[in-house]
This record gives structure tokens, sequence and C-alpha cells, in this order.
């Protein structure tokens, strides 16, 4: 499965740079993450709780950070193994100075997923991949701006995680929406 897109973060590259390297925030930006820690140089250990569909489980797993070229590129090697089945993937992440306290982020990969977790179907698991992607978006940028603004008052940033039941319903709304742009039933 193809993964790629596009986004705008209310930063300079080296503040989304080092928000993307920060593990309590990118723990939060990605739910079910019940641990993310820092191992060894650029190798970081997970471990999520995963639901598509009718499937769910733990995975635990390794992300490893590549090819760096601070603060404008990376590429990013994710393997992870749970009784659901498998995931690995391998991507490129590009930031992009636009001016104006302003960072266009993009992201291509490709991902490959096995056992349990790929019978769900495509479509299922390219909506869910997408919610997932947009939601860790809308984390990373209240992060980023809380950090911004921490950091010029002085004070420790506070992050909030979101719950696994926002993130549940947020991917129920998004799955129900994609079915009825599917069969033309969705308002305009």
């Amino acid at each position: 499965m193809k993964v790629q897109g596009e986004h705008l973060f209310k930063g300079t590259p080296q503040q989304v740079w080092d928000l993307f390297r920060d593990t309590e925030v990118m723990s939060a930006a990605l739910p079910g993450t019940k641990k993310m820690e820092l191992i060894g140089e650029n190798i970081y250990e997970a471990v999520m709780n995963v639901r598509v569909g009718p499937v769910a489980g733990e995975f635990s797993g390794q992300l490893v950070i590549s090819n760096e070229n601070y603060p404008h590129s990376y590429t990013m090697t994710v393997e992870g193994r749970g009784k659901p089945g498998f995931m690995k993937g391998v991507g490129d992440v590009i930031l992009k100075d636009q001016g104006g306290n302003q960072t266009s982020m993009e992201y291509v990969g490709e991902v490959q997923i096995g056992g349990k977790l790929a019978a769900v179907g495509q479509r299922l698991i390219d909506t869910v991949a997408k919610s997932i992607i947009n939601q860790a978006f809308e984390i990373l940028d209240n992060a980023l701006t809380e950090r911004v603004s921490a950091d010029a008052e002085g004070r420790e940033a506070d992050y909030r995680k979101s719950s696994e039941r926002d993130y549940a319903a947020t991917v129920a709304k998004d799955l129900i929406k994609n079915v009825l742009k599917r069969t033309g039933s969705e308002d305009s």
C-alpha cells in the first residue's frame, strides 16, 4: 500500500524536526500507543494497540530513522508484529521552509500488511490509515503550537493525549463518510 501526502505546520523546519523526535509527543499523536522509547541512536521501540474493523490486537515493533539531512529530510523504516499480523514500511519525510514561520512536510512510503489485518480489505485499511494520519497531524499541530507558546513564555509544554475513545469515534465517522461517499448517499 502506498502512503503519501502533505501537511503544512506552523513552525520552522527545526521546530517540526524536533517535534518529530519527541517520544512523548509522538506517542500522544499515534492513537493506541502504550509505549514509545528511544533505545539506540535513531532507533525507537513501540507497543501499540491497533484496531481495524473487527481485527484488533497489540503490536510491538521498531522505528528506525536513517538518511538524516537535518532539518530537511530523513527516511523512516517501521516494522511491527502482533497476533493480528504484521506491518513493514519504509518512507521518506521532507520538510521545506515556506517562510512566515511555516513548514510543509511531504511524505511518501510503501507499507506491507499481512495476517488477519490484511484480510479486512484494502478500502477499510486505507480509510483507517487516512483517519490515523489526519488525527496525528491535528495532535502534532496542537503540540507544536503549545511548544512554541511554552518556549516564548518560559514554561514547560503541556501535551494532551487524545483518548482511544475519541480516536475510535473519529475513525468510525470517517468510515461512515467513506461508505456514504461510495454509495452516493452523502449530502454535498
